[in-house]
């Protein structure tokens, strides 16, 4: 059973980023009032879509896990457990190996530590932000097993 999840920006985050278009027009009003109201909802525009477009996708299918730019093969990870609350905190900073791949959003805070388990590879796991913790850790475990 695939799984995919896009971690798209909060619905704040967007709001917050509309704060762009009165700083637009703050700056742009000695020059004209209409070029700061154009250029502030372009600039908003361009905004939005660039951190949409840029939101990393966490895939599980085909005997690969994607999670960002970088991918593996489920035949190299060992039994995934999710994170939410202090937990997810503690994954996140004191509990967190250097060495870790990581693709965590700061809009989202649970996560999966995902482990390794190819000898070959330096990565002793991957920290990567999920919605759905339980589902995701759950997806990818389910996957691993042969059918």
């Amino acid at each position: 059973m695939p799984y995919r999840e896009k971690l798209v920006p909060t619905p704040w985050i967007f709001i917050a980023t509309a704060l762009l278009i009165p700083a637009c027009i703050l700056i742009f009003t000695p020059i004209a009032l209409w070029l700061g109201i154009v250029i502030g909802i372009l600039v908003y525009v361009i905004t939005a879509v660039a951190l949409w477009a840029t939101s990393p996708v966490i895939e599980v299918g085909d005997g690969m896990l994607r999670a960002g730019a970088a991918r593996i093969e489920l035949a190299h990870v060992g039994e995934v457990a999710g994170f939410d609350g202090a937990a997810a905190i503690r994954e996140k900073g004191t509990g967190l190996d250097a060495r870790a791949y990581l693709v965590l959003r700061g809009w989202v805070h649970p996560v999966v530590r995902i482990p390794v388990v190819d000898e070959a590879d330096p990565v002793p796991y991957w920290l990567v932000s999920t919605r759905r913790p339980n589902e995701t850790a759950a997806a990818i475990n389910g996957s691993r097993r042969p059918s």
